[in-house]
């Protein structure tokens, strides 16, 4: 059904001009006034916007019921995860036919005998409206249970404990904390880390025992730079504090059997030096960059001589390969890394000889590795997906080099046959190539006939891997290809192109988005005119800027808790998270970093040209981006628009950063973001 536009008139944004001026540059802000949180004026406002698309977007609901029913329909309601074995138990999550929130179970001594089930999060999200709760950690005896819940959205988690041989959970916990716990071998014990109430910045780690009411400090992070996360070694027999920005890494280390003993500092921090950590008994095994390896190199030393001097190199830098992970097992070392934009599993022996690297199939897949809790484990479990292929999990016995099948998610009324997966290159501008994974419907591509959704992300380091989404099937059903970009500035090609894609090269990000469009296009792979784009948090950086420059190639897009107001942000150091974020986008207090960010700061961008249709969508609760970026970049967008194409934006008043919870509202949101694609592609 075609819409008149003029029949719909949008809300109208107060404006109330906010003058900036920095660097001998003005910027002037008619929508500042929307970043006071809970004033009247700006809740009022919000609820205009959320009426205006419900209004606009009402002949799209039922698209969107017959999206949510085929996603419901795909996915297996008593679905539950392989079990893995800790010491005597085996743990495991399954679902329940109607419900919610994931039931962490175990068994003790054989998968034969009765089920426990340590935590149904669907009795503790009653009555929520959200509710993020995960298991954190067993101790060590398995007789008490710790699990974090964030009830807001905020990622602010509770840490809660659970005596599992009475099965009640205890009075005391210990709010405000970022969910991570670690157990000292004493059942008694633990470390935890608390953050900055307004920076959300990880800075301090107590401890603590349980059921008493006081914590220690242990350590606290002073560098704006840095937080601070925990792990324990998989021989369980060091716990690790780590401080890490975007750049470095250092590493604290304790005794896990002696809580009181002195935690010492393994390397000292250094600029552009970044290591990782593992306990291999009597050495320490070190993932590091130091020198010229910046896709990284293995080295082992001694626990009582960890001097530089005394590292020997056991794994060597390669230039194509990316060695992103280890597991130290207690006969052998498991790489996990990347080459050629694919991930890739390696096994070697503690002498460090390769063993065998896992073989795959498919032209693009992701693999990992998954749940290895054993050190003594002489077999590798992972997991493996593609765009075709459903989750499947696997066992793979390093002596033999079998592979045995454990367990594939089932994806109901799914026939993997009728699909196709692609691994392409798009040129770049530079003449880079640039990795793109496609997938469609064979009996539905038309060369040059067919719309494409093209996702990006392109930020942080992190790469956009073409995993399974079964609620993605009802977009290729209905025509659809789809297109991941793995655009510079993630690393699926090495650290390289994570460098690529930042500070100064940040603008090779949305180049190479749109590059990859071009090509798509041009190789038939879509029609001229019915091409969309997506992306989410820094991917809504990514779609903001790219339909500043060239929103002639899109139709349509969706931004998801888009950082849109680049700039803005960034000068303001009493935000969440935005000093340690200067690695990545520059100081905008030096100038020539504000120059940079201004040139592709969406915001700041937007000018009088014909924008495509826009869904946008954010969480009022969202502590990475706030709620106020993209409700003043759509009260902007719809200033300067030429064109006769809809802006519309929901607004979730009970969720964050990652959405709503619950596993079926979770498929209601993104029926409700696909079906605003095929609502614009039946309006042709």
């Amino acid at each position: 059904m075609q819409h008149n536009i003029s029949q719909f008139p949008p809300p109208q944004a107060q404006q109330q001009n906010h003058i900036f001026e920095k660097h001998g540059d003005k910027r002037v802000d008619p929508f500042f006034w929307m970043r006071e949180r809970d004033a009247e004026p700006v809740l009022n406002y919000i609820n205009q916007e959320n009426e205006y698309a419900q209004k606009v977007l009402k002949t799209a609901a039922p698209i969107a019921d017959q999206l949510f029913l085929e996603m419901k329909n795909r996915i297996s309601e008593d679905e539950s995860t392989p079990p893995y074995k800790v010491d005597n138990f085996y743990y495991y999550t399954r679902y329940e036919k109607g419900k919610e929130y994931p039931i962490y179970c175990r068994k003790h001594g054989s998968l034969k005998n009765p089920e426990q089930i340590i935590l149904d999060v669907n009795t503790l999200a009653k009555g929520k409206k959200y509710y993020s709760a995960h298991v954190v950690a067993p101790s060590p005896d398995h007789k008490m249970l710790v699990f974090a819940v964030d009830k807001v959205g905020r990622r602010f988690y509770t840490l809660h404990f659970k005596n599992l041989e009475t099965n009640k959970i205890l009075d005391w916990h210990i709010p405000n904390t970022t969910g991570e716990w670690v157990w000292f071998n004493d059942n008694q014990t633990g470390y935890y880390v608390k953050q900055d109430k307004k920076t959300l910045r990880a800075d301090r780690v107590f401890r603590t025992r349980l059921e008493r009411n006081q914590k220690e400090l242990v350590l606290q992070e002073p560098d704006e730079l840095y937080g601070l996360s925990l792990e324990k070694s998989l021989n369980k027999k060091t716990i690790f504090i780590i401080a890490e920005s975007f750049d470095s890494r250092e590493y604290h280390y304790i005794a896990a059997d002696n809580s009181k003993s002195k935690i010492k500092l393994f390397k000292k921090r250094q600029h552009n030096h970044i290591y990782e950590l593992e306990d291999g008994d009597d050495v320490f095994y070190i993932r590091s960059n130091k020198g010229r390896a910046e896709n990284f190199q293995m080295w082992q030393t001694k626990k009582t001589a960890s001097a530089e001097t005394s590292w020997k190199k056991i794994i060597a830098h390669r230039k194509d390969f990316l060695m992103q992970g280890f597991l130290v097992l207690d006969n052998f070392i498991v790489l996990q890394g990347r080459e050629q934009g694919l991930t890739q599993i390696e096994v070697y022996n503690r002498q460090a000889w390769l063993l065998q690297r896992i073989p795959f199939k498919e032209s693009a897949y992701v693999s990992y590795l998954a749940m290895n809790r054993n050190p003594k484990a002489k077999k590798v479990r992972y997991s493996y997906s593609s765009l075709t292929t459903p989750q499947t999990f696997y066992d793979y016995e390093i002596t033999s080099q079998k592979t045995h099948f454990i367990k594939q998610t089932e994806v109901p009324t799914y026939n993997s046959r009728l699909y196709k997966t692609e691994r392409i290159w798009a040129p770049a501008r530079d003449g880079q190539k640039i990795p793109i994974s496609l997938v469609y419907r064979k009996d539905k591509f038309k060369k040059g006939k067919n719309p494409l959704l093209q996702y990006g992300y392109g930020s942080y380091g992190i790469s956009m891997d073409p995993h399974f989404q079964s609620s993605l099937v009802s977009l290729l059903d209905r025509g659809f290809v789809y297109a991941i970009a793995h655009i510079r500035g993630g690393q699926e090609l090495g650290r390289w192109w994570y460098e690529g894609g930042r500070l100064k090269n940040k603008m090779n990000t949305f180049h190479d988005f749109i590059d990859v469009t071009e090509y798509l296009i041009q190789s038939g792979y879509a029609h001229p005119k019915q091409v969309y784009l997506r992306g989410g948090s820094a991917g809504g950086l990514l779609v903001g800027a790219v339909i500043n420059q060239r929103p002639d190639l899109y139709r349509g897009g969706h931004a998801a808790v888009p950082f849109v107001d680049v700039l803005s942000t960034m000068l303001d150091e009493t935000l969440p998270l935005t000093v340690g974020e200067y690695q990545q986008w520059g100081n905008p207090n030096v100038k020539a970093d504000y120059k940079m960010i201004k040139s592709y700061s969406p915001y700041d961008n937007i000018t009088k040209q014909d924008y495509p249709h826009l869904l946008i969508t954010t969480g009022y609760h969202d502590s990475q981006v706030q709620y106020w970026e993209p409700l003043k970049w759509l009260a902007k967008l719809r200033l300067h628009n030429t064109a006769p194409t809809w802006l519309v934006m929901r607004t979730e008043m009970d969720a964050g950063h990652s959405g709503v919870t619950g596993r079926f509202a979770r498929t209601r949101e993104v029926a409700d973001d696909y079906a605003f694609f095929v609502w614009l592609q039946e309006q042709i």
